[in-house]
């Protein structure tokens, strides 16, 4: 019985948060990590701006999934303009992105996976429609869409061969949960065939494509790379290496790589972007510890007040704000795609593709293997797999200019073939909103 289920659920959850929160309290305290939206996830006390409105609830849970839904939610908007789209998010990183990124919507924290708190936000928010983003698949708030005859979509699923086993050990609670969606829209095919084999229906599963690609810019001339490279002081002639959605010891091994590679290329610059907003001065005490200038994109020190005092070393740049990495991209001739290095499983190297950068990443990049096998098949990506391999292939590509345009060239062009995921995406979801709503809402075509 699904109530039994429910509190069964309830039972794990709660013990899992008694277990790790001591290192919750720790990390608040020493990282400034989750101090946000403990009201929303403990009780599910969430609210919209309009309760008059049809609402459809989207939930991404952290900064990358809520930049994928940039796109959809532009599309769904035009298609609904008399929607409400509300969005959800778990990390305090995601939150503040959604606040900034998207201001015309409602923004929330989702609620944890426990019966009472998702029960009640259903009940506040009562939405026409529930999006979920990639995986997330919380059993609680899916069965209570069920009970209470909610429509309900996985959008850009995806599900990784680690993934796919854990999965596989509990799959009679994965047919139980995956019977509940009404549409299943994966990324690619393995990804349709291996919720296919875990219990979702095959008649309630396509391949749309993966949203991602929709949403890389291309054009280096954009208002907003084109602002950050006036801010950042980059002339026309320098060559600029971006390691970007780093980890540590990432920022070391690129500054390090820097500071060797420029007796040789004095043009060529380094812009750093950390992963975490809370590394931001631990990465800028880096770059100072090796004596080097540095400019902060949050502070009005120019790059040219940085080498105004007899320093012939030009600044390095820390990129130390939200939201902007994927404009920053678009300044990167070489391109170094972080928590490749270390076990994060890689990031987005998407927006650094659609730019037309050489792009290098380290071996681990589990959570985007297919992105990676194709860019690495089609010769538009190069491994590095130490500090020393970094060095060796900065210096390769910058003895060999062509040949780095020619990696930028290709990894553009693959980008612009996988585009159109979003309407495929969005005509799906347009099917699932209830009847009452008018068809003249919906755009021709």
């Amino acid at each position: 019985m699904p109530w039994i289920v429910g509190w069964f659920l309830n039972l794990v959850y709660s013990g899992l948060l008694l277990t790790v929160s001591p290192l919750l309290v720790y990390r608040r305290i020493r990282h400034g990590k989750y101090r946000g939206g403990w009201r929303e996830k403990l009780t599910g006390s969430v609210s919209r701006k309009f309760p008059d409105r049809r609402c459809i609830w989207f939930h991404a849970v952290s900064v990358g999934e809520v930049l994928q839904l940039q796109k959809v939610l532009d599309e769904t908007q035009a298609r609904f303009p008399d929607a409400e789209l509300f969005v959800t998010t778990t990390t305090d990183t995601g939150y503040d992105v959604a606040r900034t990124k998207y201001p015309q919507h409602t923004v929330s924290y989702f609620p944890l996976d426990f019966t009472w708190g998702v029960s009640r936000a259903l009940k506040s928010i009562q939405p026409d429609l529930v999006v979920l983003v990639e995986l997330e698949l919380w059993p609680n708030f899916i069965f209570q869409c069920r009970r209470k005859q909610i429509p309900l979509a996985l959008i850009n699923g995806r599900i990784g061969e680690k993934s796919f086993r854990g999965y596989s050990r509990v799959k009679p609670l994965m047919r139980r949960v995956l019977s509940c969606f009404n549409v299943l829209a994966t990324q690619n095919a393995t990804f349709a065939r291996r919720l296919q084999d875990l219990g979702g229906a095959a008649d309630r599963l396509t391949v749309t494509g993966n949203i991602k690609f929709d949403r890389v810019e291309s054009d280096r001339n954009n208002p907003r790379t084109t602002e950050l490279r006036c801010a950042f002081g980059i002339k026309p002639d320098e060559q600029v290496l971006i390691a970007g959605s780093t980890q540590s010891p990432e920022e070391m091994y690129a500054l390090d790589a820097w500071r060797m590679l420029r007796k040789d290329y004095p043009n060529l610059r380094l812009i750093l972007v950390p992963r975490h907003k809370e590394r931001f001065d631990e990465v800028a005490e880096l770059v100072h510890q090796r004596g080097v200038p540095l400019v902060r994109r949050s502070e009005s020190t120019s790059a040219a007040d940085a080498t105004s005092h007899g320093n012939p070393t030009p600044p390095v740049l820390l990129l130390d704000t939200l939201g902007e990495l994927a404009a920053c991209w678009g300044l990167a001739d070489i391109a170094f795609v972080g928590g490749s290095l270390t076990n994060r499983g890689g990031q987005n190297m998407l927006e650094p593709a659609g730019y037309g950068a050489a792009i290098l990443f380290g071996p681990n990049t589990w959570n985007f293997k297919e992105i990676t096998e194709a860019l690495l098949s089609r010769q538009a990506a190069r491994v590095v797999r130490n500090p020393d391999e970094l060095l060796q292939t900065l210096r390769d590509l910058l003895e060999h200019p062509d040949q780095a345009r020619q990696m930028g060239l290709i990894a553009r062009q693959f980008v612009s073939e996988q585009q159109g995921a979003t309407v495929r995406t969005v005509d799906h979801i347009a099917r699932l909103i209830p009847p009452q709503v008018p068809i003249a809402f919906l755009r021709a075509g």
